[in-house]
């Protein structure tokens, strides 16, 4: 992707199967099956029927899901660093370990691998994880005839996780984004365009999206719904027509702060580093009847 690209942000299957057994990796699910309440079925469903040999399964899509903060009121918010650092003991990651996230896509169209594969990578790389992304997913791992089972995995005792200082730079607040408008700075939607048009989902109680946003539809990024990323030159291209290389800086946002993370993902991967993710996005936004949309 270029001399600035972070290639080490995706792992192979290659890669994942002549690791599986060393000491240092931590293999996490994120696989989600929602329920309109937003209770992640994902464990039940797909975690204990098969999966990857030595995973746990890491429940990032429930409403209150491990790396959300579950005294706020809308889902998926950030959690703090304490709240993190018992997430991690909960799960064997300490300073040193590698995680790779894995997922599959149960239902094409609900339950998108990719994004719940970029909002953990992204809630956990802020925070100082050593954290890839499987390319390809699930999908392309069993495709290739790789091992599964349904088999449970110890969790190893682990020194305490330390939270990176800069932790909360990868999240953006509302006012952030209200600075930013009145600012260079790039807000980016990453719904698909009937959404940012009005005309196709709403996220809370009025349509549309945030005035002054630009339009980069996280499902141009990716071939498949897992974590199967468009090739280099496309992502590149993509990216750059909406001049996002360009910006001093970029925030994105969908409906809940997970979506977003695809396009935020993708600007890592290639290299760029100044975007951070609206963690309130529409759902907050929207209720906010002095805030702008269009």
């Amino acid at each position: 992707m270029g001399d600035d690209a972070r290639p080490e942000y995706l792992v192979s299957t290659d890669w994942l199967a002549d690791h599986l057994g060393d000491p240092d990796v931590r293999v996490l699910d994120v696989t989600a099956r929602l329920t309109a309440q937003l209770v992640n079925r994902a464990k039940e469903a797909c975690f204990d029927v098969g999966h990857v040999p030595g995973s746990q399964s890491f429940d990032v899509a429930d409403r209150a899901g491990v790396l959300s903060d579950p005294t706020r009121s809308l889902p998926w918010m950030w959690p703090t660093p304490e709240q993190f650092i018992q997430t991690m003991h909960d799960h064997g990651v300490g300073p040193g370990t590698q995680v790779v996230l894995v997922a599959r896509t149960p239902r094409p169209g609900i339950d998108s691998g990719t994004m719940w594969c970029t909002r953990a990578w992204w809630t956990m790389h802020h925070m100082g994880v050593d954290v890839a992304v499987l390319d390809g997913g699930l999908e392309r791992w069993e495709a290739e005839g790789r091992p599964m089972t349904t088999e449970g995995t110890p969790v190893p005792d682990v020194s305490p996780f330390i939270v990176d200082d800069g932790w909360a730079r990868g999240r953006a607040t509302k006012d952030d984004v209200v600075r930013a408008l009145a600012s260079p700075t790039c807000v980016v939607d990453a719904l698909p365009a009937e959404s940012f048009d009005g005309t196709g989902t709403s996220y809370g109680p009025r349509g549309g999206h945030i005035d002054g946003a630009v339009n980069v539809p996280y499902r141009s990024l990716i071939e498949a719904e897992t974590a199967a990323f468009v090739d280099a030159d496309t992502m590149r291209a993509t990216l750059a027509a909406a001049d996002l290389f360009d910006q001093p800086a970029v925030i994105t946002y969908c409906g809940g702060a997970i979506a977003a993370t695809v396009d935020a993902f993708c600007l890592k991967l290639c290299g760029y580093s100044d975007v951070s993710v609206y963690d309130g996005s529409l759902m907050e936004w929207s209720a906010d009847p002095d805030l702008p949309m269009a």
